[in-house]
C-alpha cells in the first residue's frame, strides 16, 4: 500500500443509513491519545466514514503497531 491515501475512493459505495453517495471528506482519527487527520470516503449527512480493508490492515496496522511500541 502507497503511503499516499489520495487513491482511496468512494466510487459506487453508498451510507447504508441515509442511501446517499460516499464523499471523500476530513476525518480525524484517533488511536492511544493520537489524533490522524486523513481524508475519507464518508457520508456527507450522517457522517459515518469508509475505512477501506487495504487502509485498515496495512497503515493503520502499521501505526498501531509503533504506538503501542512506545
Amino acid at each position: 500500500m502507497k503511503d499516499d491515501l489520495s487513491e482511496i475512493t468512494a466510487k459506487g459505495w453508498v451510507c447504508g443509513k441515509c442511501g446517499l453517495p460516499l464523499e471523500r471528506g476530513p476525518v480525524s482519527i484517533t488511536y492511544m491519545k493520537s489524533s490522524f487527520p486523513v481524508d475519507l470516503p464518508r457520508c456527507p449527512c450522517c457522517g459515518v466514514t469508509f475505512i477501506p480493508p487495504e487502509l485498515a490492515l496495512g497503515k493503520m496496522r502499521e501505526v498501531e503497531k509503533i504506538l503501542e511500541d512506545k
